[in-house]
């Protein structure tokens, strides 16, 4: 009778985990939670974290400098396909979220982790390769940025806190 009991137990147990991981995966295809904000680092079952001096993606702003309230166009150019992202803007001196984004492309949406809009992530699992936004410096003086953006290729690899090059605040004594 005992074997007779082990495989309704293994079909149980395997359902469970398999609706369990299914439910979990689920809730991260619709973009980064809030516990992501601070670190920038995908909140999935056993993730690999890739160095990010090897990865295959790059940001971008064709501006070295900002104004306070000045729009900064930003564009993420990768070589292969991701399902996930989470993009800010932050200061060099402390490291500080700091402005907004005007600007998303489609499949991606504004989240809030200090104010409103500071940050972008993903809104759907669709693939993903080259976008474009727009980010908007806010009204008072806060010192040199970087963008940051952490991918996630599939629910199992991703790179976190990818950098740009700094990009100066204009007028600065």
């Amino acid at each position: 009778m005992e074997e007779g009991g082990r495989a309704p137990t293994a079909i149980v147990g395997w359902a469970c985990m398999t609706l369990c991981l299914v439910s979990y995966v689920a809730a991260f295809s619709q973009g980064a939670s809030l516990s992501a904000c601070s670190d920038m680092m995908p909140r999935h079952l056993r993730v690999q974290l890739h160095s990010s001096s090897s990865n295959y993606v790059t940001v971008h702003t064709n501006m070295s400098f900002f104004f306070p309230g000045d729009k900064v166009p930003v564009t993420v150019r990768s070589t292969r396909d991701y399902m996930g992202f989470m993009l800010q803007a932050r200061k060099v001196s402390n490291m500080e979220i700091a402005g907004t984004f005007i600007f998303l492309p489609p499949g991606s949406k504004l989240l809030t982790c200090s104010e409103d809009g500071d940050t972008v992530t993903h809104s759907d699992k669709s693939l993903k390769r080259n976008l474009s936004f727009v980010w908007k410096a806010p009204d008072q003086p806060i010192g040199d940025i970087k963008f940051f953006i952490s991918i996630v290729q599939s629910y199992f690899v991703y790179w976190a806190k990818i950098e740009s090059a700094v990009v100066a605040q204009g007028g600065k004594n």
